[in-house]
């Protein structure tokens, strides 16, 4: 075996766990994507390798996109409040630091899902406070709603993500031999 061809096992490695790292919060996901068609792209040039690496480019912008509208068009059908998006990022990065008690199966992985729909319930139920009367079992209603819409925007991106990340690889598959 060559080490170009070495190279290229490589670099579909790097391409192939950028499918688990989609769902998985402790890998970059697509971003490792034109990670790894950049270093085939190191190993055989710029003249044999920028059709992978502009597959993985446009691939990894697909996906920053997917996130953004998963995270925002399900709150904003809501007419969620600027709060519901601040305790979602909030709730997200102390679900991933396994700041959440008492989870015992899941940790980070199942942290990264309640912490958004904590944070963003919490965060839509301060930006307008009333009694626990009927308005305020309808104001928490809402708020548990717009959470849930979170994390459903946040599991949509995620597919779509993932789906992204199978078309790269499968592109670095076909471009690079």
């Amino acid at each position: 075996m060559s080490r170009l061809d070495l190279v290229w096992w490589a670099a579909l490695l790097i391409q192939l766990l950028a499918i688990p790292g989609t769902l998985l919060p402790v890998l970059p996901g697509l971003a490792l994507l034109p990670l790894g068609t950049g270093l085939w792209l190191w190993a055989v040039g710029w003249s044999a390798g920028w059709p992978a690496f502009a597959l993985a480019w446009v691939l990894l912008a697909l996906g920053w996109g997917a996130e953004a509208l998963g995270l925002v068009l399900g709150p904003a059908r809501l007419q969620a409040t600027r709060w519901a998006y601040i305790g979602a990022g909030l709730g997200l990065l102390v679900g991933l630091l396994g700041l959440l008690p008492a989870l015992p199966v899941g940790g980070p992985l199942l942290g990264a899902l309640l912490g958004p729909l904590l944070g963003a319930s919490l965060g839509e139920l301060v930006s307008a406070p009333t009694s626990l009367g009927p308005l305020g079992l309808l104001r928490l209603r809402r708020s548990v709603l717009v959470g849930l819409a979170v994390v459903a925007g946040m599991l949509v991106s995620r597919l779509a993500q993932m789906l992204l990340a199978m078309v790269g690889a499968l592109g670095f598959l076909v471009l690079s031999r």
